[in-house]
């Protein structure tokens, strides 16, 4: 039976649609494969491209948003009021005056002692020995808080210990007085 389809078929027509089949298969195997491969690939580094903009997108509204955050940040200016000496009557103002900024910037205070020996005669100037418990981080706001005082004439020794989950600070405050 093929025998008979064969000869049927004259041979000259079998070789041109063979050539012809042969030569639409080389460019499929050599032209068209590589490239679909070669787009495969560039599609995967678009598609990686694509979402690494996408992730820039979304950070970009964090960054902006914390930008916008830092500044709105006012800069702390370091109080530096004119020096005046407190009258001597007036010293108790001091120890209100100590205790509201320490509650303020978020510490407690456990004693606030004036030195007998500055009190007597005509010292101009009275030593308060303050004992302190909280956050070290709250410290530097007692601090700004203390300098925008104007009759605190200067801070003496600063002692600092850790007990168990707070600090206890120790530091001697010098208060410029009136006579």
């Amino acid at each position: 039976m093929i025998k008979k389809l064969l000869e049927k078929i004259p041979s000259g027509n079998f070789q041109y649609p063979a050539i012809y089949g042969g030569i639409i298969l080389l460019v499929v195997l050599l032209g068209i494969f590589p490239l679909y491969r070669y787009n495969a690939k560039h599609t995967l580094a678009v598609k990686k491209i694509q979402s690494q903009i996408d992730e820039q997108k979304e950070l970009k509204q964090v960054y902006e948003f914390l930008r916008a955050a830092s500044e709105k940040k006012t800069p702390h200016h370091l109080p530096n009021p004119e020096k005046i000496r407190l009258p001597r009557q007036d010293v108790d103002r001091f120890q209100d005056t100590f205790r509201a900024e320490a509650a303020k910037s978020g510490l407690n205070t456990v004693s606030l002692i004036p030195d007998v020996k500055t009190m007597a005669g005509s010292s101009q100037s009275l030593l308060y020995t303050a004992i302190l418990k909280g956050e070290f981080a709250n410290f530097r706001n007692l601090l700004l808080g203390l300098g925008a005082l104007p009759y605190i004439d200067r801070l003496g020794e600063i002692e600092i210990q850790q007990s168990g989950d707070a600090i206890q600070l120790e530091l001697k405050i010098w208060i410029a007085l009136a006579n």
